[in-house]
């Protein structure tokens, strides 16, 4: 908890430890059985950045069953308990309770080596940063709330949030050189990766061409069609952000937007970061890229370029 970490780990014995988290929140999208792959997808999340493998979840839900259908609520649990399976978690409980507003996710318990916990700080000067996912959910869901979105866009953003990070975790765990971890979500990727420099001691340079986003989604930001999210973001942080001349300002909003089971942001050292992106290109991971590097100084600030 000192330095924001993703989820919270108790050794049980020397070799095993126990990764407990806890996520939820209400729709991003419109049909029911999606939000339920989203809403788990995103819980899970927190275990697969700490290195960890999930195991069991509870259920967590919020439903107005006075005033929606059920076979609404029904949906949402069936579209999380497949996203489960698809992880390989056993969901052994919940709880529920009535609210004027429905809310869905998780509560999750994952298992992992007490030596082979990541943890966000511990980056190095001189490491690579590795992005597995695109950015722009929060963008995409707002101009869909708006009815802007195209459906071509909404779909993408759509697969992106219900891909697991799993493969990404079970990659990193093959290496032994990973000196950091987080996973991108509602700080946006320079809320995170500032949490990671702050811990670290370090500063970053990121090379704003090299982030991968949702193609599209650029008008939207010039319009202002973006969550509040992404305005508190960029205000509370804006400070620490040392634009360089070349970087527009649209991309430094995709930049702070805020994101929902967003992709892992991991440091390692530059070696190995080519064998990761290797690895993950050839699993199908198919946009994760290297977007900058770990710099000594100055401390607690990223230079976007």
């Amino acid at each position: 908890m000192e330095h924001a970490e993703d989820a919270g780990v108790y050794r049980l014995r020397d070799d095993l430890a126990i990764i407990q988290t806890v996520d939820f929140f209400t729709p991003i999208v419109d049909d029911p059985y999606t939000f339920g792959r989203i809403a788990v997808t995103n819980a899970l999340s927190d275990i697969y950045a700490m290195g960890g493998r999930p195991v069991t979840a509870m259920n967590i839900v919020c439903f107005p069953i006075r005033t929606m259908d059920v076979k609404i609520l029904r949906e949402i649990l069936r579209g999380g308990l497949d996203q489960m399976r698809e992880a390989g978690v056993l969901l052994i409980g919940g709880h529920s309770v009535e609210d004027n507003e429905p809310k869905y996710g998780l509560s999750v318990t994952g298992v992992i080596h007490p030596d082979r916990v990541l943890f966000n700080n511990g980056a190095k000067a001189g490491d690579h940063l590795i992005l597995t996912k695109p950015l722009g959910t929060g963008i995409v869901s707002t101009a869909l709330k708006g009815g802007l979105a195209d459906a071509a866009l909404v779909a993408r953003s759509v697969a992106c949030m219900t891909t697991l990070n799993r493969k990404a975790a079970e990659l990193m765990a093959e290496m032994a050189e990973i000196h950091a971890c987080t996973d991108v979500t509602g700080f946006g990727f320079l809320g995170h990766a500032l949490e990671m420099a702050e811990g670290s001691g370090i500063g970053m340079r990121i090379r704003a061409t090299e982030v991968p986003y949702f193609p599209g989604i650029r008008p939207f930001v010039e319009e202002g069609v973006v969550p509040g999210g992404l305005i508190r973001n960029r205000k509370f942080r804006e400070k620490q952000i040392d634009v360089g001349p070349d970087c527009p300002d649209w991309l430094i909003d995709i930049l702070f937007d805020p994101q929902t089971a967003g992709g892992l942001l991991i440091a390692l050292p530059p070696d190995a970061s080519v064998e990761l992106l290797r690895r993950m290109h050839a699993a199908g991971i198919d946009e994760a890229a290297i977007v900058g590097e770990v710099t000594s100084a100055p401390k607690g600030i990223i230079r976007v370029e």
